[in-house]
């Protein structure tokens, strides 16, 4: 039984449209068919898209992201401006429980995209690229 070589993908272009909630084999079709669930093939060019296994990894990433934010953000304020601490809890409490939710859907969708340019979990196996 021979091994057969897999084509070649830009990682780097199937994370950009992964990002933008693109099909990553063609860009045009959408990856997400709701807020975060995959859709099981692209409707443009086909695609199967539902062999990613994404699990915690982009939560961690937007917790990350938004942690290193909020946490600049609270460390230049309380230095610059010495404000109340009530004020983080208005402000920084509402900003962490969105911006991961808002942030989500592309990181899971680079995260995608990474996955099928290296052919993980049976991308690019049996499909016509």
């Amino acid at each position: 039984m021979g091994s057969k070589s897999l084509p070649e993908r830009s990682v780097g272009q199937a994370m950009w449209r992964g990002t933008l909630c693109k099909c990553p084999h063609c860009g045009k079709g959408r990856l997400f068919r709701a807020y975060l669930k995959v859709a099981d093939q692209c409707e443009v060019c086909g695609e199967q898209l539902n062999l990613h296994r994404a699990d915690d990894f982009p939560p961690y990433i937007a917790i990350m992201i938004v942690g290193h934010l909020l946490v600049g953000i609270m460390l230049h304020m309380d230095m610059v401006y010495h404000v109340n601490p009530l004020t983080y809890l208005y402000t920084m409490v509402p900003l962490g429980i969105v911006l991961p939710i808002l942030m989500l859907p592309s990181i899971k969708g680079a995260i995608v995209g990474l996955q099928w340019a290296n052919h993980m979990y049976g991308f690019g196996t049996g499909q016509i690229d």
